[in-house]
């Protein structure tokens, strides 16, 4: 294939002047295998671990630098811990989150994924395990990821699991807390932490890469200066061809070097807190002055279908969330809206309805209490199971005044104290159980 000058050169300043990347290589690994009814032994089985997580390791800085494309983070997702505490007792997770903690740091992992638990329509002992360690094992690591998927179309919604992760929460340190999310329908092959784990029915191996690139996209639209509705999602869609493209040519290539089965690009746009790499300025350069305006919604529908669209003619490995995360911290323009009064909850809650991110790296101040942040994660999962799509949650508890600002420094950025409804929901919240799953179950089958 020959390529023009043109070509070359606009894929040199994508990479070097708009901020093109992957934000992620993730190696995901069956753990299943070193089950056991003794922690000791479980713990001697994960050093097994260690051969493949250095050769990961090494090939995604070999791959990184033959192609000259950075690759922000490596991670490694392993399959949830909740079936782990199946069998053993609960403070056992405590051991297992510190041996995960500890192959990662060894192996120069920056994430590792995996203390993750499934209780969308009840507990089992391995599930509750999880949770009810959560805060321990968080503020006790650093590169330690986890989840809980508390909701499903199929299941329905359990209340309790999402009181129980407050509680959790709660008790964590900032940084802690924005390594775990709440989600419904979580995906199994997720490259994005904290959702991503090693999901049941896939390999004992797979790379899957999640690509970034908001810089590319809103560069390409104010270039283009498009005169209608149908020519700003052509631009958008070659655009997502060509970040999606770049996605699975580095995913293979890590994939061939390590000689473990390609899984999944994830198309989803991901900013980070540079000037310049953010998906609200996407928003912003489509029209609308400040996200949160009106237009914003009907905006971010547009760049969703567009995104999808290129993004599949790209490939054909398509997984994880694949749409577009607007993280209030991780996304300099969107915490300088939420600072501004533009972004509130509720427009996040309205944005999450077009797209997969939810509402992500948001304060909450622990003065307005738990009942309204238990509300509000009610009210992301009751959207994703109604409308059968990946929603979560990962909001940060501190004792700061709404309006204030948390440094939590790196990608996280600084996290906006958002203020919540000052209206009590504490007899709705009260009520045990979990909510029914809802009439598209029967569609389904």
């Amino acid at each position: 294939m020959k390529y023009s000058a043109d070509e070359i050169i606009e894929v040199v300043r994508m990479l070097s002047e708009e901020d093109l990347d992957i934000r992620s290589a993730t190696l995901s690994v069956n753990t299943l295998p070193l089950i056991s009814d003794d922690v000791n032994k479980t713990l001697e089985k994960f050093n097994s671990l260690n051969p493949i997580l250095e050769k990961f390791s090494y090939s995604v800085d070999k791959v990184s630098e033959k192609y000259g494309v950075k690759i922000v983070t490596k991670r490694v997702a392993v399959s949830p811990v909740q079936y782990f505490l199946e069998v053993l007792a609960e403070s056992d997770g405590i051991k297992i989150g510190e041996k995960l903690e500890e192959l990662a740091e060894k192996n120069g992992i920056d994430y590792i994924s995996g203390y993750s638990a499934f209780a969308d329509r009840g507990f089992t002992k391995g599930s509750l395990s999880v949770i009810n360690t959560l805060a321990e094992v968080m503020n006790s690591t650093r590169r330690l990821t986890g989840m809980i998927n508390a909701a499903s179309t199929f299941s329905g919604l359990n209340s309790d699991a999402v009181k129980k992760f407050v509680d959790q929460i709660f008790s964590m340190k900032p940084e802690a807390s924005s390594r775990v999310s709440i989600l419904s329908n979580v995906p199994p092959d997720s490259p994005f932490v904290p959702s991503a784990h090693h999901g049941i029915g896939m390999p004992d191996m797979m790379i899957n890469v999640a690509v970034s690139g908001p810089g590319v996209i809103e560069n390409a639209i104010k270039r283009s200066s498009p005169s209608s509705l149908e020519e700003l999602h052509d631009v958008i869609k070659r655009s997502a061809f060509k970040i999606s493209r770049l996605g699975e040519l580095i995913g293979k290539a890590v994939s061939k070097e390590i000689g473990v089965p390609f899984g999944s690009v994830d198309l989803s746009l991901a900013p980070s807190p540079k000037v310049g790499d953010s998906v609200a300025g996407i928003i912003e350069a489509m029209g609308i002055e400040k996200i949160g305006g009106h237009g914003s919604l009907s905006a971010l529908a547009i760049l969703m279908d567009a995104i999808k669209k290129g993004g599949s003619m790209a490939t054909s490995h398509v997984g994880g969330l694949s749409s577009a995360f607007i993280p209030v911290s991780e996304d300099s323009i969107m915490a300088e809206r939420a600072l501004e009064g533009y972004v509130d909850f509720f427009t996040l809650l309205a944005l999450s309805s077009v797209c997969n991110s939810g509402i992500d790296m948001v304060g909450v101040s622990k003065k307005q209490g738990k009942d309204k942040v238990i509300g509000l994660i009610m009210d992301v999962l009751s959207l994703g199971i109604t409308l059968n799509k990946i929603l979560g949650v990962r909001v940060i508890p501190v004792d700061s005044e709404p309006g204030t600002v948390i440094d939590l420094g790196g990608l996280l950025g600084k996290v906006v104290v958002m203020r919540l409804k000052d209206v009590s929901v504490e007899r709705f919240t009260s009520l045990n159980g979990f909510i029914p799953n809802t009439i598209k179950r029967l569609e389904a089958g």
